[in-house]
């Protein structure tokens, strides 16, 4: 069976992207693959990398390139793009694996109004989709699970897990976050984006990643994930800039992976210096570009749509 196919169907729709970004004033970008520093993350393993034996302090393959975009946002680099090979241990299933590539892209000055715009374009031009739906976590909650994921206790949440039929371990149980992570994952996200794409906002603020919090009642995160077909394609947010916050979620990110048994990772000091009155406002998004090809092509898996993954390299 000839590969060709598959070369060139990545190629047509990379350079579509591609030209996409270039005609809105976007510049590509190359990051390294291997650095000293990576960005903490809770869920996220990365693998380390022992350049100089055993004794001496690793480095990582990076689960993202955005550590790096971020330190050229804050010396004047503009809006950048770049289709990046990410690394993630412990991924590997129908939608992940262990390598993969990333098209992520970085706005700065832009909002989440602005995101939405690109984020129809971007479907329109690889997907052939119409429109964008625009929904709140309370609001897909309400509709999927019939919960208020802002206001249930801990055993409130197990409830509704038992009624969805999704558990989860018992050092687990006790975490509102969790439980938001499998009902997501599990009953509302395969519900969304089937008519048209959905960009699913307004973020509890434990969930806020790198997002800066808007206030209300209850306050949220500007934090999106977008959805086609109940596949979720890409995760953004508008930035929160400054250095101290950075590291309290860096902080916060390190306890989770302590608390779960496994290590806690280095501060990146050359990112958090890069944080402050130097690092422009804007939107950051990792968009998944296997999955893309996944959708685009109607496989069932990324690896219909990839000439080699972590079992044949």
């Amino acid at each position: 069976m000839s590969i060709r196919p598959i070369i060139e169907f990545r190629a047509s729709l990379r350079a579509r992207v591609r030209k996409l970004f270039d005609d809105r004033g976007f510049i590509e970008v190359d990051t390294p693959v291997l650095s000293s520093e990576v960005l903490p993350e809770a869920h996220i393993d990365p693998f380390a990398v022992h350049l100089d034996g055993q004794e001496g302090p690793p480095h990582y393959l990076q689960a993202s390139p955005e550590a790096h975009m971020k330190r050229l946002l804050a010396v004047e680099s503009g809006p950048i793009y770049q289709f990046a090979r990410a690394f993630r241990a412990g991924e590997r299933g129908p939608r992940h694996d262990v390598e993969f590539v990333l098209l992520e892209w970085y706005a700065p000055g832009t909002t989440l109004d602005d995101e939405a715009t690109l984020l129809v374009e971007l479907c329109t031009t690889a997907l052939g989709t119409a429109g964008l739906d625009r929904l709140t976590c309370h609001e897909a909650f309400a509709s999927h699970a019939g919960i208020d994921p802002f206001t249930l206790s801990p055993s409130e949440w197990q409830a509704a897990g038992e009624r969805a039929g999704v558990s989860l371990p018992d050092g687990l149980r006790d975490s509102c976050d969790a439980w938001f992570e499998v009902l997501l994952s599990e009953v509302v996200a395969p519900r969304l984006g089937h008519e048209r794409p959905v960009m699913l906002e307004a973020w509890p603020v434990s969930q806020a990643a790198f997002a800066r919090l808007a206030a209300g009642a209850p306050p949220t995160a500007r934090r999106f994930e977008l959805f086609v077909a109940g596949v979720e394609l890409a995760n953004g947010w508008e930035e929160d800039t400054r250095r101290d916050v950075l590291l309290e979620r860096i902080a916060a990110a390190n306890a989770i992976r302590l608390s779960s048994g496994r290590p806690a990772l280095p501060v990146p000091a050359r990112l958090v210096e890069a944080h402050g009155p130097a690092m422009p406002a804007g939107v950051g998004t990792a968009l998944g570009f296997d999955r893309l090809a996944m959708l685009a092509a109607g496989t069932p898996s990324i690896d219909g749509v990839r000439c080699f993954t972590s079992r044949m390299a």
